[in-house]
């Protein structure tokens, strides 16, 4: 079976993601290191203590996730819940990469393009910080088949703040938490928001610009893009690869 190098590997995802050119909340690329080589890559949203757990199972070299470890702000000290998460992955000696809003961001692989790709939205241009936030068209004529759509897709009820029969108009989407780029939204254009969290000031702004506005679940908008980043490399590199899903109602 073929095997990659690990600085390969991040060499390979630095470029391809193009992941030196964002200002992130954590650090983008090889965030703990194991072993040197690579034939067995798992894939999951978050690097939680049960995906390192199940990764170890598999016998895998390298986990790959969107929502790595190491946060801004965080308290740096390597105890508690860390400490659990840190050592199963050293016991194991496996490599973690994360990459964060250049995941976001990747026209092909990123979240938002794979999330739009699935609904079968078009991306006709972007807005926001570092332009992670994309603007275009559905094919879905109104929001409560926009909801429906995205339901079918992600197996969970979004939360519709706005006129259900009303058309969805210029559509406007960013995965995630980015509830707070609602204003952005409507200044670039959009009629119809879609994210992945709501928090309490949402629901009066988008009811004060007119703007509907549809929470779809952080983690379930965000499943999409680390499983094609991973199934590239395993096409590429002929490395074997799983995605887990370990649902988060979030």
């Amino acid at each position: 079976m073929p095997t990659l190098s690990r600085d390969e590997l991040e060499r390979y995802l630095q470029q391809l993601l193009q992941a030196d050119a964002f200002d992130d909340h954590a650090p983008n690329g090889l965030q703990v290191q194991g072993r040197p080589t690579i034939r067995r890559l798992v894939s999951g949203v978050t690097a939680s203590l049960e995906l390192v757990q199940r990764a170890a199972q598999l016998d895998a070299c390298a986990i790959l996730v969107h929502h790595g470890w190491f946060w801004r702000g965080e308290d740096p000290r390597v105890v508690g819940q860390r400490h659990k998460r840190l050592h199963a992955l050293l016991q194991a000696g496996i490599n973690l990469y994360a990459y964060h809003l250049p995941l976001d961001a990747h026209a092909e692989l990123g979240n938002n393009a794979q999330l739009a790709a699935r609904l079968g939205w078009q991306a006709q241009s972007r807005f926001g910080r570092q332009q992670l936030g994309v603007l275009g068209r559905a094919p879905q004529a109104t929001r409560a088949e926009l909801a429906e759509a995205l339901e079918r897709l992600l197996g969970r009820a979004p939360v519709l703040i706005g006129d259900a029969g009303a058309p969805v108009g210029r559509l406007a989407w960013c995965t995630g938490a980015a509830q707070g780029w609602i204003e952005q939204a409507q200044q670039a254009g959009a009629d119809t928001y879609v994210s992945g969290e709501i928090s309490e000031p949402t629901a009066h702004f988008a009811r004060e610009m007119g703007i509907a506005y549809l929470a779809c679940g952080h983690h379930a908008t965000e499943r999409y893009g680390v499983q094609a980043l991973g199934a590239h490399l395993a096409e590429r590199f002929g490395l074997e690869h799983r995605f887990i899903d370990l649902d988060n109602p979030a």
